[in-house]
């Protein structure tokens, strides 16, 4: 097994509002002995991407997978952790009748305003949005699926793995028919194990998408996994099981 690389913490990062949260960032083999650039990947829910001892229930285990996957096909990996309660109006976009006002309005503007700059700034990175994805699970990927579309300027892919389409009783979808398609790329996957609701959300966005334009293999990447259940170890798996294709999407 390689030895994993380190993880670099940009400690109490500002926003949005009067949050403050430690970035997490993960670079890849050959990082410090080299002068490449790198393509970048910011993933959502950060504390459940490196280290099972900060993460709610388990972990993507996405050190291991920069070390066995990172030299033949190399990113950075910049985890942005939640907020703990307030985690589901952050990555929300869409005001919830039970949950409340969505903040993700603000929060993209924070990734896209602060956040990037902040990892531009500091690390080799290759900043045009060709080179620049945003990821996440669950909540995560709903919001990665927004950014995509209202973060086109800044984002050209998205991982949007189990996504909650379900939030806000499913604005997601009528706000991207009124949306600009497709505008990047963007792979979408859930676990046959989630359950029927799941598997039937992923597949009418998916054929929402290719009714406005988007191709599969092209600009959609699609997965069912037959093994996959809503949690830590089957996102991980998943990540780590097609990297090359995931990393590809902004290579």
């Amino acid at each position: 097994m390689p030895s994993l690389p380190p993880l670099t913490i940009l400690p109490a990062v500002a926003g949005p509002g009067s949050a403050s949260r430690d970035i997490l960032v993960a670079l890849p083999p050959g990082y410090a002995t080299s002068a490449k650039r790198y393509p970048v990947v910011y993933l959502q829910d950060g504390q459940n991407l490196f280290d099972p001892a900060t993460s709610f229930a388990g972990d993507w285990g996405l050190l291991e997978t920069l070390a066995t996957r990172g030299r033949a096909s190399p990113a950075i990996l910049v985890g942005v952790p939640n907020l703990g309660p307030g985690r589901l109006k952050e990555y929300s976009p869409f005001d919830d009748p039970i949950r409340g006002i969505g903040e993700g309005v603000g929060y993209l503007e924070w990734l896209t305003g602060t956040v990037k700059p902040l990892i531009d700034g500091a690390f080799r990175t290759k900043p045009g949005r060709n080179h620049t994805a945003v990821g996440g699970s669950s909540m995560g990927g709903l919001f990665a699926t927004y950014a995509l579309v209202a973060g086109a300027a800044t984002f050209g892919a998205a991982w949007a793995l189990s996504p909650a389409y379900w939030y806000a009783d499913g604005r997601v979808y009528h706000w991207l028919r009124r949306q600009p398609a497709p505008v990047g790329r963007l792979w979408l996957d859930a676990g046959e194990m989630e359950g029927e609701d799941q598997l039937l959300d992923i597949r009418r966005m998916r054929d929402l998408l290719l009714g406005r334009g988007w191709t599969l293999d092209g600009s959609l990447r699609y997965l069912e996994d037959p093994d996959g259940d809503h949690d830590e170890a089957s996102w991980g798996r998943r990540v780590r099981a097609h990297w090359r294709e995931l990393v590809g999407m902004v290579s």
